[in-house]
């Protein structure tokens, strides 16, 4: 078993974030990833959004990865939130990649 899934919360009706801040990483992840803060928001606030905290890639432990649907890219969308001082920031999002994808499908259950 791996040790991300003995610390990882997964959930759908978690109370997350409605928007984020993202004046210093909405740019870049325009440019790098082509998802803009508005879809990013979209997915934030998809009722059935998949909450991983703490984000299972994350290396200090401190973002979470919020999984949800973008009705304006018509595709579900990875974001990585940090809540720093009580300050919620978007931290990044792009295209949910196949293991994200699966793990919203599934409702977050993880397969060996």
């Amino acid at each position: 078993m791996h040790y991300w899934r003995l610390r990882m919360t997964m959930s759908y009706i978690m109370e997350v974030w409605e928007s984020v801040d993202w004046s210093e990483r909405g740019a870049y992840m325009s440019g790098r990833h082509g998802i803009t803060p508005a879809a990013a928001d979209e997915a934030l606030n998809d009722p059935e959004r998949l909450v991983i905290d703490p984000d299972y890639a994350s290396q200090s432990g401190r973002t979470v990865r919020v999984v949800g649907y973008s009705p304006t890219l018509g595709q579900l969308v990875t974001v990585i939130v940090l809540d720093h001082e009580g300050h919620e920031y978007g931290v990044n999002g792009w295209p949910a990649n196949e293991k994200d994808s699966r793990l919203y499908r599934d409702g977050g259950q993880t397969h060996e």
